[in-house]
């Protein structure tokens, strides 16, 4: 299976996300899921950005930066394009997101499991899935306070879905990621639900 990194967003957190050697605690684990969705909860500029993945009764509810979403979106979309111009196109790879698999609805009511620290895409080219993998992240004060083995997590997100559903999950985070603020057609600066005050630049 081929791998590629999703970097986390740092700039708002001391943190450090570490991949454990052996498989985390617990996994939560979402083969060909009903339903896996970017969506935001809070009005915009003061958006929560979540990855919410459900089949069945089970549903898991990870928090991420908005940055992470617009990779994961971005990474998604290259590794399917890249599948495409494979002779004879062998994974069925759309090349938009089949209208049965448009999902605009809100996200589900459901408790956060954890905010996602690093994340990972993957490729299995046996089963035709990408492969989204996402860790907690974990404060720490210093180095000192990290193991040897780096096995600070306790846990996991693991999904697998085909490549259908994979567009549609890179379609909708694309649109989510940008239906946030407004900017100001004077300042080009975002434009607040509670006002605004443009910054423009001296002569």
């Amino acid at each position: 299976m081929r791998r590629w990194v999703v970097a986390p967003d740092t700039r708002r957190h001391q943190v450090r996300a570490h991949r454990v050697g052996n498989m985390p605690l617990r996994v939560h684990d979402f083969d060909w899921p009903d339903r896996a969705v970017i969506g935001t909860i809070g009005l915009p500029g003061s958006r929560t950005f979540y990855l919410q993945v459900r089949s069945g009764t089970r549903m898991a509810s990870i928090a991420l930066e908005k940055q992470q979403a617009d990779q994961l979106a971005e990474k998604i979309d290259e590794i399917l394009d890249q599948l495409r111009t494979v002779e004879g196109n062998p994974f069925s790879v759309p090349t938009n997101t089949p209208p049965e698999l448009v999902d605009n609805d809100p996200l589900e009511a459901a408790s956060e499991d954890f905010r996602a620290g690093a994340m990972s895409l993957g490729w299995d080219q046996a089963t035709a899935q990408i492969i989204i993998e996402a860790y907690p992240l974990v404060e720490v004060d210093d180095e000192s306070d990290i193991p040897e083995d780096g096995a600070l997590e306790t846990e996991m997100l693991l999904v697998r879905m085909p490549v259908g559903s994979a567009r549609a999950f890179a379609k909708r985070a694309h649109e989510i990621v940008g239906a946030g603020r407004p900017a100001c057609p004077l300042c080009g600066y975002p434009i607040d639900a509670d006002g605004h005050t443009c910054t423009l630049p001296e002569d």
